[in-house]
């Protein structure tokens, strides 16, 4: 609609007609013919600015939510079978869910997107990560390097593609952990102490190569705050039982690291031509549009949109809470290069499958050639997934 009256009625615009010739011959892997000052001129200003308040609204609400469910969850009565059979497993659904909001405002405050305060960012930032046992300095920074260099092979921060070598290196038992349920939903917290395959690094450590020198005194910031929450946790399971603290937190933070995996799994794979770069091939852009939307359901609003994702990793200043809007406006310049996600019923039930055929082929990359796509190890899964391979 935007571009209809930037075009003067007419007369087609050369995103319409570049978005006409690309439907009938579109190669998601050669360059788009936009450029990114394109899409964010396409983008209404408003969606830009953002509201410490507003912000922080969420943060409350989202707190709120946290202390009635676990004030609502210390009253169920461990003897009883219901409670076994229905409460604790419903609690637990509920309240990881919730962990996993609160890891999205705090991500939030490591773009800067929560507010335009710095100070305001860093404080926030360590209160809701530090609860949930991320450590948000360290976590903040490998994220800006995921951001900045997505869909670069060698420089790409989190899930990104290993090389067919390093894959033919890897043991036939990390392969299977690698692509098997639920193995890959519990990868965050090895991830934050060892990252990926074939990179070096602790998010804990101001040794690590992740971080610059000057970021060395952030990371013992945002460690200490991490190791005063486990503190508090083990003591709580002093003073009210481990099994108390495992059903009220421990549970629910396992919950929460599978949504995070899962989300951010989905966000860079499943997809059947999400290109890979190398060299002069990746820009910025190109990597930023092989990121893919994902449809959450009733949960979308639970956690702050942060399936709409394209737009975010284009443009990560922009407010979670304009991100819907912000991609509306954009989508007549992406064109093709915009994947609409698949509509959710009110739950997402729908990306487990999507999750699963992924894990099945999207093994690893060639180790040659400039633009490359996921390829399948067929004797990984036996005769039955090579077939769904071959009709990727």
């Amino acid at each position: 609609m935007a571009l209809a009256k930037r075009g003067g009625g007419a007369s087609p615009t050369p995103f319409q007609e570049a978005d006409s010739k690309a439907s009938e011959d579109f190669d998601a892997a050669k360059p788009p013919p936009f450029r990114i000052g394109d899409v964010r001129a396409a983008i209404p200003a408003h969606c830009w600015r953002k509201s410490p308040l507003r912000s922080l609204s969420y943060v409350a609400r989202d707190l709120l939510i946290v202390a009635s469910l676990a004030a609502a969850a210390s009253r169920i009565t461990f003897g009883c079978a219901w409670a076994w059979a229905w409460a604790w497993p419903l609690y637990w659904a509920a309240q990881g869910t919730m962990f996993w909001a609160l890891f999205v405002l705090g991500h939030d405050c490591g773009h800067g997107s929560f507010s335009d305060s710095a100070t305001l960012n860093s404080v926030v930032g360590h209160v809701l990560h530090s609860f949930i046992l991320v450590p948000y300095h360290g976590w903040r920074i490998s994220h800006r390097t995921h951001h900045q260099n997505h869909g670069h092979i060698e420089r790409d921060e989190s899930w990104h593609p290993i090389t067919e070598k390093l894959y033919r290196q890897l043991e036939t038992r990390t392969k299977k952990l690698r692509f098997t349920l639920p193995f890959p939903l519990l990868a965050f917290p090895v991830y934050l102490w060892y990252r990926s395959p074939g990179k070096n690094g602790s998010h804990f450590l101001p040794s690590s190569d992740l971080f610059s020198p000057k970021e060395r005194s952030d990371v013992i910031v945002s460690t200490t705050c991490w190791c005063i929450m486990i503190s508090l946790l083990v003591a709580m399971a002093c003073v009210f039982g481990p099994v108390q603290v495992l059903n009220l937190y421990g549970v629910p933070y396992l919950v929460f690291v599978m949504w995070l995996d899962l989300v951010t799994y989905l966000h860079h794979h499943g997809h059947h031509d999400l290109p890979w770069y190398r060299g002069e091939e990746w820009s910025y852009l190109r990597g930023g549009l092989t990121t893919v939307d994902r449809d959450y359901g009733w949960i979308n609003r639970i956690h702050h949109d942060i399936g709409t994702h394209v737009i975010h990793h284009l443009f990560p200043q922009i407010p979670h809470y304009h991100l819907v809007e912000a991609t509306k406006a954009a989508r007549p310049v992406l064109g093709r290069y915009y994947r609409e996600p698949e509509k959710s019923g009110p739950l997402p039930l729908h990306l487990f499958g999507v999750l699963l055929r992924s894990l099945r082929v999207d093994h690893f990359v060639s180790d040659v050639g400039d633009v490359v796509y996921y390829q399948t190890d067929h004797s990984l899964n036996g005769t039955g997934w090579a077939e769904a391979a071959k009709h990727k």
